[in-house]
């Protein structure tokens, strides 16, 4: 007798069963998929960080002293086209291997000139977080790493506090703080001044932040409602009376897309995380080379 041979094959039930199975895994790997990545992009932009304090203390070591803020006959300096506002990054570049790049500036005319247009529109990879995939496009090439022109929300000056303002010369002696206790050069989003950041060869709100401003408190030019809150809430606490400038003379705070804060290089040329959580007055100090409080842990 002929017997009958059954094929096997699974249900509609047992493919779904293994189809969510499947999905339920795939839901449960993605998160820590993400943060792997997240860990690499954070580690790269401390890598970035890292080779821009290098670059600056071969300057200061061929010079003497820090690379001027901001290039310019007059200020405060303004967040508009005009003048000269070469910026700090501009004159660091034969330190970051950006040699032939540095050549083809026409340091007759300012950043702005029609002579400099090309130079102006060249993104470097290194002056950019990977983390942030908001920063802007089209003629002017930007960048996510500013330097530090106090510990106070004022306009830039001849006078600020900080290691970078309008035609500084900083020398490490000057940082009477302590150099691991002076940030240098911190990160900013490049979303946080939407239409109005002029690139990194400006000497402006693109390239210089203060600690004066919370972190993350000047997304999309939002500044003067966010601060003016804050402002009034450290009034109370602290009977200090602030006022920020006007947006054509601010720079603006620090930001990052990093989840819980962001990165900084100190004057020392070690690159630390700052909690978002950091007390305001330490936040402040750390900005501030000569406030003479003394910064124990952060």
């Amino acid at each position: 007798m002929m017997t009958r041979r059954h094929k096997r094959a699974f249900t509609l039930i047992e493919m779904l069963l293994v189809i969510t199975i499947i999905a339920i895994l795939v839901a449960l790997l993605l998160p820590a998929i993400q943060q792997a990545r997240e860990a690499a992009r954070r580690v790269q932009c401390k890598n970035n960080l890292a080779q821009l304090s290098i670059a600056l203390h071969n300057y200061q070591a061929s010079f003497s002293c820090m690379p001027p803020g901001v290039v310019n006959e007059t200020g405060p300096i303004r967040n508009v086209e005009e003048g000269y506002h070469i910026s700090w990054l501009v004159q660091t570049l034969p330190m970051m291997d950006q040699g032939p790049l540095f050549q083809k500036i026409d340091f007759n005319n300012g950043a702005y000139s029609i002579n400099n247009a090309a130079v102006r529109g060249i993104w470097i990879s290194s002056l950019m977080c990977p983390s942030d995939h908001c920063l802007m496009t089209g003629a002017v090439s930007t960048t996510n790493y500013a330097g530090v022109t106090g510990g106070s929300d004022v306009p830039v000056g001849t006078d600020n506090n900080g290691l970078f303002f309008l035609n500084s010369s900083i020398s490490i002696k000057q940082i009477r703080d302590g150099a691991s206790n002076t940030i240098m050069v911190g990160e900013r989003r490049g979303d946080d001044i939407q239409n109005t950041d002029l690139g990194w060869m400006s000497g402006t709100s693109g390239t210089l932040r203060n600690t004066g401003v919370t972190m993350n408190d000047s997304e999309d030019w939002g500044w003067q409602n966010a601060r003016a809150a804050a402002d009034d809430e450290r009034d109370n606490d602290a009977g200090v009376e602030v006022d920020s400038p006007a947006p054509d003379f601010a720079t603006g705070g620090f930001s990052s897309r990093h989840t819980g804060g962001f990165q900084v290089s100190l004057a020392d040329g070690s690159v630390r995380f700052i909690s978002a959580n950091i007390g305001l007055e330490v936040y402040r100090n750390l900005g501030n080379r000569e406030d003479g409080a003394m910064i124990t842990e952060f």
